[in-house]
């Protein structure tokens, strides 16, 4: 009898750096709910990290246009210089960087751009000051690049932000990097410019010390302060900070998978080495969209971005009125975190006690149809993440059956 190519096959094993790889708890809840649905049921998602939007048309429209007159051929692996440049000037524009087409690098989305800065600039042993919570990728990327993590807790009572003492208090022999994100994906919290700059005072004062800055959610930004990109900061700061983003979140791209990155030109050309070996340029015929959407109409980026704001004030609200939960109030981004710790311990209607983070998000989803995604992968045991990421109308029923699964616990 023939084998089957799916039963156990013993002479091939698995690399180590594979089987010690989690698989993204994100996506692995986006994707039980695409099963779910396909499958008849009404489960309300919150745990997409994706705009609802359709991406806007004139973008749309960029891109056929572009299949329509041939782009469908190899370019540039770093991109087009027409691409490459638009992304520079967007930096100048909104952000204020002093950088031209040689600092920019276009990758396959923003989590692209982040796995060739960790290879091209981890060595084995270096060590990642990483705070806590952060995005679930982060950690599994360095540990790829065969670097360590070490996690500094942020507090709930300071939205999650670590301070320069706490910072400074982290920093080792060993330490090379530090991630700042914000907006910050999964609390929804975000930095203000006077915080930036303590934290950068910081990392003046250590030479060796790398900053990876993922400004993805940067056009996404509902509370008192305004977005300051961290390389912005310092003029020492623009050469040792690699700053990442992307067209997927500000622009309802998801699936187009556009990011990119900037730093100096040297940075920039070992990535693009890298890339070379991986995936060469992003799809060609989107080249042209890239320049469509940083500098075409921006109407559009501005309404999601008030829906956003409007969906998370609500969402915080209603977070905030149930018992047993506290939330910080999301100042970026599309997400709530809310601390479940006073629920852990309880039993649902199936006499099943709730003892971590994913106990409760897997009883959630089973008893009430309603999907989050558990904190332990963030780096924050006792918290839920939630998406607003989608209607009003399903924020609110989504709650509704949320709210009155909470009152069923004993």
């Amino acid at each position: 009898m023939r084998e089957s190519i799916s039963a156990p096959f013993p002479a091939i094993g698995l690399s180590a750096r594979a089987e010690a790889l989690k698989p993204s708890s994100t996506l692995a809840v986006t994707a039980k709910i695409k099963t779910m649905v396909a499958a008849g049921v009404d489960v309300i998602g919150f745990g997409a990290g994706e705009p609802d939007f359709d991406t806007p048309a004139h973008i749309r429209q960029a891109a056929i246009l572009a299949i329509e007159s041939g782009r469908t051929r190899y370019e540039p692996t770093p991109g087009t210089m027409e691409a490459r440049s638009a992304v520079a000037r967007y930096m100048n524009r909104r952000h204020g960087f002093d950088v031209d087409a040689r600092n920019v690098i276009i990758s396959v989305g923003g989590k692209h751009a982040l796995y060739l800065a960790f290879m091209a600039l981890m060595n084995d042993g270096d060590e990642l000051l990483l705070p806590a919570p952060y995005w679930v990728t982060y950690p599994a990327q360095a540990q790829l690049a065969g670097g360590t993590v070490r996690i500094i807790q942020g507090r709930v009572e300071n939205g999650f932000k670590i301070t320069p003492s706490e910072l400074e208090a982290a920093i080792g022999p060993r330490s090379r990097f530090l991630v700042i994100n914000s907006p910050n994906n999964p609390t929804g919290t975000m930095y203000s410019p006077d915080e930036l700059r303590a934290l950068a005072e910081v990392v003046l004062r250590h030479p060796r010390l790398i900053v990876f800055a993922d400004d993805i959610y940067e056009r996404l930004v509902y509370g008192p302060h305004p977005f300051v990109s961290f390389a912005t900061i310092h003029p020492e700061l623009a050469t040792r900070t690699v700053t990442f983003n992307g067209l997927s979140k500000s622009y309802a791209m998801t699936g187009w998978r556009i990011g990119f990155a900037v730093a100096a030109p040297h940075v920039i050309k070992a990535m693009d080495a890298l890339q070379g070996q991986m995936t060469s340029n992003i799809t060609s015929f989107n080249m042209p969209a890239i320049v469509t959407a940083l500098e075409g109409p921006q109407d559009d980026v501005e309404k999601m971005r008030e829906a956003f704001a409007c969906r998370g004030a609500r969402m915080y609200e209603r977070l905030c009125a149930m018992p047993g939960l506290a939330c910080a109030r999301p100042e970026g981004a599309f997400y709530a975190f809310p601390d479940i710790s006073a629920l852990l311990g309880r039993r649902d209607e199936m006499g099943t006690e709730l003892r971590s983070s994913s106990d409760f998000a897997t009883s959630l989803l089973e008893q009430a149809r309603v999907a989050v995604v558990p904190g332990e992968d963030f780096g924050a045991p006792t918290h839920i993440r939630l998406s607003f990421a989608t209607s009003l109308e399903r924020i609110n029923e989504g709650l509704d059956r949320m709210e009155a699964w909470i009152l069923s616990l004993r």
